[in-house]
């Protein structure tokens, strides 16, 4: 009932005090692909599925990003909003740097895009964001996950998963996390998790991982080359 009366208004509550509009949203984020992160005591891992058609290029495709040296994120959902998500986020980042003469905390930075997603819930003429974010993280008060949704709530997590694979990640990830794991630890547990729920054979090629350690704080997206290496690892 109200998904029929109130799905196209995105600035009218439903009698139950639902925007329906952003459960649609929501609905967009888990029909993507399984995206998780990992906090470790000496740093953080990002993760997700990369599975493309067989006749694309996959380096024109990619779904971590680097928004300033330490930090970097990744989304479930739809790309082309991720892509806006980014610009605005690095636009951010840099109005911070260019007044404070620093780089910009992570609590700050996720701060500053929740409020952007949220401004896009209750403005006339626009929609929802159709991502959830994953934010990894280091700075002053150490490593850091957030995830951030389309209505834009955000919270930090130890360990989270977002996409259609976010039940068994998450399940899997609960039994198996440990807060003084360091960042190895947490690279093996972060590929575990995803090929739990992973159809088919998982290979450097179909996913994509990214870390940042206390040891350097710079973030990074791994080369196939490396992701080969941890595969060989775990299994």
């Amino acid at each position: 009932m109200d998904g029929s009366r109130y799905g196209f208004s995105l600035t009218t509550f439903s009698p139950s005090g639902k925007l329906v509009q952003i459960e649609y949203a929501l609905n967009a984020v888990a029909a993507g692909a399984t995206s998780l992160g990992v906090k470790a005591k000496n740093g953080v891992v990002l993760a997700t599925e990369k599975k493309l058609p067989a006749l694309m290029d996959a380096s024109s495709v990619q779904k971590i990003t680097t928004i300033t040296p330490s930090i970097g994120l990744v989304y479930s959902g739809m790309g082309p909003d991720f892509r806006v998500l980014i610009r605005k986020g690095r636009k951010k980042a840099q109005e911070y740097f260019r007044y404070y003469k620093e780089t910009i905390p992570v609590t700050q930075f996720v701060r500053e895009m929740a409020f952007i997603m949220q401004e896009f819930t209750q403005s006339g003429g626009v929609r929802p964001f159709g991502v959830s974010l994953l934010v990894a993280g280091i700075d002053e008060q150490g490593p850091h996950l957030y995830q951030v949704d389309p209505s834009g709530s955000y919270f930090a997590w130890k360990a989270s998963a977002v996409g259609k694979g976010m039940i068994v990640a998450k399940s899997f990830l609960e039994k198996r996390h440990n807060d003084d794991s360091e960042l190895e630890d947490a690279i093996h547990r972060a590929l575990l998790t995803l090929k739990e729920g992973f159809e088919g054979e998982m290979n450097q090629n179909n996913i994509e991982l990214g870390v940042i350690s206390l040891e350097d704080r710079k973030f990074r997206v791994l080369k196939p080359e490396e992701i080969k290496d941890y595969l060989d690892e775990v299994e």
